[in-house]
């Protein structure tokens, strides 16, 4: 095969994460430098992320522009730079597998991550803010939940938060909700199934930690526009995190706990039937892609994954079908909505965008680019200001026209274009603004 570059479909490998030769740091530096030498003669992922421009600069400030002269401690900054969006995998590389070169830039820096773990580099911090449902247990215990969001709103605390804990003062943080989604969803599953030659008529619903402890009026609003449509729909009981935020640390093993607790319930309810679902790109990707690379020899990790669906790629397989209401109330207006990267490498399509378009008197302005938020990455003190460097051009293309909505199937994005933007446009996630098409109270 030419290596002047792969023009076949990225394919990826399983990871050989519990072969001890994973986690030996010389073998894995042997690797990154392999594959650094490659990324630094192309430079096509360049505008990506933060992992490149100071991989590049570090090559560019030697004597000779070579990678060999780059001090050592300074590749391993690379790594950390990498919040594993996928994009330079999914969008950019010409020398993914099948190509000889067999370069997978993210998960060589997923390796390095568990090295980084198994040697005890995470800090307090990070191993905090990577509990999401121990935090969200926490935080949204009634009398709790008050004191918590103050402490996130106050300028003070915040900036004792920067100083010990290294959450950066100016970060807006998600509220957490005493009414969690659990609590407070009333899912309907009266309605007759009617299945569809590409979807199953009935759907279970995995909520997620965001969902359930930050915003639950996003699942709520979910429930509402499945209701609408007729979908019998079910809850997961006791669902687990899915184990994103843990993988993006390179806690592996939390991440093989999480599957042990989430998969076998998820496999049951798909024997029965039922379409899964969850609402946030990064946990549907875990689901579709992360878990099958890490246990391919699981049939239930691979059952689960084949029966997984964002929402509006269901929607508009529904759709296809002619099985989705399509009898919109009320018009939107101008949408600014932003892909988030989670969901752009699951190789769907823009279906969120192609529902949105369905709603007469509604004008999608649709950007495709990392708003360099991820997860808990730009929550860190370090990362706070590289993090709206790179949200940057989404700011402003998020403004141009004036949108009557900002969007993204992102809370977490969404919540940092706004803060990036510096003005008070109406915030409304795809759910939200199905449910505000159709008509529906909240």
């Amino acid at each position: 095969m030419s290596q002047e570059g792969n023009l076949e479909a990225p394919t990826r490998h399983p990871l050989d994460w519990k072969n001890p030769d994973f986690y030996d740091t010389a073998k894995t530096q042997a690797e990154m430098e392999r594959i650094f030498d490659i990324c630094h003669g192309c430079r096509r992922c360049f505008n990506l992320c933060n992992a490149f421009p100071l991989l590049f600069d570090a090559v560019d400030a030697t004597p000779l522009g070579e990678l060999p002269q780059v001090p050592k401690t300074l590749l391993w900054e690379v790594v950390d730079q990498c919040y594993l969006c996928d994009m330079c995998y999914m969008t950019k590389c010409p020398y993914t597998p099948p190509h000889p070169f067999n370069l997978d830039f993210p998960h060589t820096m997923l390796r390095a991550k568990a090295v980084q773990f198994k040697a005890g580099k995470p800090n307090f911090r990070d191993k905090l803010l990577t509990s999401t449902d121990a935090l969200g247990k926490l935080a949204s215990i009634p009398v709790v939940v008050e004191m918590v969001n103050a402490v996130n709103r106050n300028s003070l605390t915040r900036a004792v938060m920067d100083r010990t804990l290294g959450i950066h003062k100016d970060r807006q943080l998600p509220t957490y909700s005493a009414k969690t989604f659990h609590k407070t969803a009333r899912p309907q599953e009266s309605f007759a199934v009617r299945d569809g030659a590409r979807t199953p008529g009935k759907v279970l619903v995995y909520a997620t930690c965001y969902i359930n402890y930050n915003e639950p009026g996003i699942g709520l609003d979910l429930l509402k526009v499945l209701a609408h449509n007729e979908i019998p729909v079910r809850l997961l009981d006791k669902e687990a995190c899915c184990g994103m935020p843990k993988l993006e640390l390179g806690d592996l093993e939390r991440v093989a706990e999480l599957k042990a607790l989430n998969i076998p319930k998820l496999a049951q309810m798909v024997r029965e039937g039922y379409a899964l679902m969850t609402p946030i790109p990064s946990c549907s990707l875990m689901f579709k892609q992360e878990l099958p690379l890490l246990f391919p020899d699981d049939p239930e990790v691979k059952l689960v994954a084949q029966a997984l669906y964002d929402p509006f790629e269901y929607f508009s397989l529904r759709h296809a079908d002619g099985l989705l209401n399509t009898d919109f109330k009320q018009g939107l207006g101008q949408v600014s909505y932003h892909v988030p990267c989670h969901l752009r490498v699951q190789n769907m399509g823009l279906k969120t965008r192609e529902l949105l378009q369905l709603i007469p008197g509604t004008t999608v302005n649709t950007v495709e680019r990392c708003a360099g938020h991820d997860g808990t990455w730009g929550v860190k003190s370090e990362h706070f200001a590289t993090s709206m460097k790179i949200g940057a051009p989404v700011f402003k293309r998020m403004q141009d026209p004036e949108p009557d909505y900002v969007s993204s199937d992102c809370p977490i994005a969404a919540r940092h274009i706004l803060q990036g933007t510096q003005k008070t446009y109406p915030k409304a996630h795809p759910l939200t603004l199905m449910r505000l098409a159709y008509g529906l109270d909240e």
